[in-house]
């Protein structure tokens, strides 16, 4: 006889391996959008499943539910995420982690233009999407605009802040 354990696993930093933002602006009706894609190389310690629960765990925790509305930080100010950009950087700072890249001119020039940037934060490890590496268009809109990145994704506006 089997049985399945119906604990969770405690949430450990070192499963989330590398985790990755990248900034890149996308044409809306209104004008460019800034947009930021978090996700994990699925490179930790137990590879990419392992990364996948404990992104979903960091997400969990910190009150970002996968699969949910659109989560609007401007209403909600309590947010424990928040966005910095500052010196051409874009800085998500988050419970356990912050993230940070340096996005292109056309993406500070819409977060500028709105005022937020609107953050996807993916369970779907991309092992692909490698730092310094570059990436063709198209196959960042193949994973980024996948139904399995999207549905395993908590879909946040990010307010944008400075120190200034």
């Amino acid at each position: 006889m089997t049985s399945t354990s119906s604990e969770t696993r405690p949430f450990r930093i070192a499963d989330l391996g590398t985790l990755v933002v990248m900034a890149w602006s996308g044409e809306a009706p209104d004008g460019d959008m800034p947009y930021l894609l978090a996700y994990s190389l699925g490179d930790g310690e137990g590879g990419p499943e392992a990364a996948s629960v404990a992104v979903e765990q960091l997400l969990a925790n910190t009150g970002l539910p996968i699969g949910g509305d659109i989560i609007d930080g401007s209403t909600r100010p309590s947010l424990p995420v928040s966005l910095l950009v500052e010196s051409g950087s874009a800085i998500v700072n988050m419970p356990q982690l912050n993230a940070q890249c340096v996005p292109p001119a056309e993406w500070l020039t819409a977060v500028a233009e709105r005022g937020f940037a609107y953050l996807v934060f993916t369970a779907r490890p991309w092992p692909e999407g490698r730092p310094g590496m570059p990436i063709a268009p198209e196959t960042l809109a193949a994973f980024a605009g996948a139904e399995e990145t999207l549905t395993a994704a908590t879909h946040v506006i990010l307010p944008a802040r400075s120190l200034r």
